[in-house]
Order: structure tokens, then sequence, then C-alpha cells
């Protein structure tokens, strides 16, 4: 027996032919409607990748282009761009009766997804065995192949050599040495066009930001972000580099997942102006935002002053100065300490260490029988 056609009326020829595209409904079926050439074409509204609202695109060609991601349809037969022609999003059969036009229904094919290998950050958040893993970020800019002495730098490698030596794993990424793309707004498109991993790591394979979701999503326990202050702030690639964190925060608003479990941080904050507070400030609320939980005393920071421009004492503070490198050690010290009550739920049998001073622990009381 044939099948029944079930032709659904949509809208006026006039009033359809005056978008290349434009997202209908029909019987509560979001379609997306095309018109070039004179000729209609009738696919799915809704992307095969995270569901991206096709009818909102744009032509690109004779394709349907995603307004989210950027996946590409066949208007008329839904049929994926070259490359992609495992990906089809159901078409329909359309016609034109006494100027208003029609769409079957019924005559929807089948939408079938291309197998896409899962990108290696979307793996499972286990950690794996071993010590306590601190991973060290530099967000200080300078001139590619001329380096200079950066006091957030110094005190940064002074941390991590410190953690090393105390039989921490270490890593260290500078900001500076990665090419990677600033947030393109995705979430703005829509929350759910913000996706983890980022949209553009996903799709940009030569973009280098997937080194640091990859240390602060699988590998590292502890934090240490170092920054100098600009203008009464932390430094542009620190900012660059957290809009792309958004990715993060909107699993816990959309997804309902935390991305990063026990996780602790600690931050290393220098520069020739003021408002240390300020930008630490910004820092703790940013990074609370995505599940970090922070020791007492969760920052070392040095400013000489608005005042104070003449950079070379500035530089001699840090560079000839022990009390700066020894809060850093300290404050791998707190930031692992933690840690370890996060991943193993123990503390170590040693006294606490905030800057120059010990304070000792009070024992724990004797249980009773």
């Amino acid at each position: 027996m044939a099948e029944q056609n079930d032709w659904v009326d949509v809208g006026s020829v006039k009033d359809l032919s005056e978008k290349p595209l434009q997202t209908v409904y029909a019987r509560r079926m979001r379609l997306a409607i095309s018109y070039k050439d004179g000729v209609f074409g009738a696919i799915s509204g809704v992307c095969n990748h995270v569901g991206g609202p096709l009818g909102d695109g744009r032509l690109a060609g004779e394709f349907v282009e995603c307004p989210w991601h950027f996946w590409k349809f066949d208007r008329r037969t839904g049929v994926g761009e070259p490359g992609f022609e495992q990906d089809k999003v159901p078409s329909f059969a359309t016609k034109i009766e006494d100027g208003r036009l029609l769409v079957d229904v019924a005559s929807a094919t089948k939408r079938t997804k291309q197998p896409h290998k899962p990108h290696p950050l979307a793996r499972p958040f286990n950690r794996e065995p071993g010590p306590i893993r601190v991973f060290g970020l530099s967000t200080t800019n300078m001139t590619e192949g001329h380096p200079r002495f950066s006091t957030s730098d110094e005190l940064l490698e002074e941390a991590l050599q410190h953690a090393a030596a105390s039989g921490m794993e270490t890593r260290l990424v500078r900001l500076r040495d990665l090419k990677f793309r600033a947030c393109e707004g995705f979430y703005s498109k829509s929350a759910k066009a913000c996706t983890w991993p980022c949209s553009i790591t996903q799709m940009d394979p030569t973009d280098e930001l997937d080194q640091v979701y990859e240390a602060i999503v699988h590998w590292a326990d502890v934090y240490i972000i170092a920054t100098p202050i600009r203008w009464g702030a932390a430094s542009s690639l620190y900012f660059k580099m957290v809009e792309r964190m958004n990715c993060i925060q909107n699993q816990n608003t959309i997804a309902h997942k935390s991305v990063l479990k026990n996780k602790t941080a600690g931050f290393i904050i220098t520069g020739g102006q003021d408002n240390i507070q300020g930008t630490a400030g910004q820092m703790l609320g940013f990074f609370s935002e995505l599940g970090v939980q922070f020791p007492q005393y969760p920052y070392v920071a040095h400013s000489r002053g608005w005042n104070a421009e003449d950079m070379e004492n500035n530089i001699r503070a840090v560079a000839e100065g022990e009390s700066l490198r020894e809060g850093s050690r300290a404050l791998v010290d707190r930031c692992a300490e933690l840690a370890r009550l996060m991943v193993a739920g123990t503390l170590p049998e040693q006294p606490l260490v905030l800057g120059g001073r010990k304070a000792h622990r009070p024992a724990p009381p004797a249980s009773e029988e």
C-alpha cells in the first residue's frame, strides 16, 4: 500500500520568498525553509551536532549553515557537506498551491549521523593514582625571542621548584607561548552552543588552549596562577584565557555537571601598580565559580604602589628578596595540603607553614572508648 502524503500549509509563497532562510513549524515540527533561484527547500531545523537551529543560520551556496558551530547541510536533500555526507538531516517534499507553500511531513527522509571520534578532552574525569600534581600557569606577556625578567614568573618558578623538590609532579604553561583564539561568544547564541570541550577547541585543531584544558581538568590537583598587575587588574592574557573557560562554568548551569573535581588554586600577583586586593578578588571569584577550592591565605602578592613606577627597584625587591620566595613556597604547601585532604581525605603530619611563620596544629583529641 502506498504511503499517504501529509501536506501541511507553512505559509504564503510571497512571504516565505522574501528571506533566503528561515524557521517555520509544521505540526510542531521545526523546519528550515530556504529559497534560492525560485526554488524552495525544506529540511529539518535541528542540527545533527548539538541541536542548533538551522533555520536561524545562513545559506552558503546550496548549503544551510548552522549558526551555532557552522555545520552544513544541503538545503534540499539534507545531506552534509563534502566529506561529511553520512551526516544527514531529514528533508521534505514541497509544492505550491494557490500561492501557499505546502510541506509533506510524511515524506521525511531518515536522519543519519556520521560517527565522530570523541575529542580527547571529552573523556571521563578520573584522577590517576600518584603524587599531588601542581600546574603552574604564567599569564605574563613579553616580546617573542626577547625575554625579560618577570617578577610574577620568577615567583611562579620558585613555587614549582619547591613543589618538585617536595615530591610533587609539576607542569608549567606560559600562555604567551600558546596560539589560541579569543572566546567568540558561542554562549551568546545559546547556552547549549557553549559546549564542553570548548567549541573552538573541537573545531580548530591548531588552537593550543587544549593544553590548559587538559591540565586543569584532567591532570592537576593544584593550580598556581601568576599574573602581573596591568592597570589595576590581571593581565590581558589572563582574561583572554578565562573567557574561554566559560565552557567549564557553563556545564554547571546547563548540564548540572561539575567538570572540575577536588581542585585547589593559589595565585601570585605582582606589579608596579597597586590594587592587589581587587585583582585577587576577581581571580578568587572566577575560579570559585568553576568549583575550585582555596586554602587559607590563597595568594602571594607584591606591589610598591601606584606612584612607584621605578621598575628597576620593583624587580630588585623580588629578585633579591627572600620573603616573597618563601611566601611562594609556602603557598604551594598550603594548596597541596588542601589537595591532599580532598583527594585522599588525609592531612600530613607536619607543621602548617604561613609565610615565614610556623603555626603548629593542635593535637587531635584522644578517641573515647
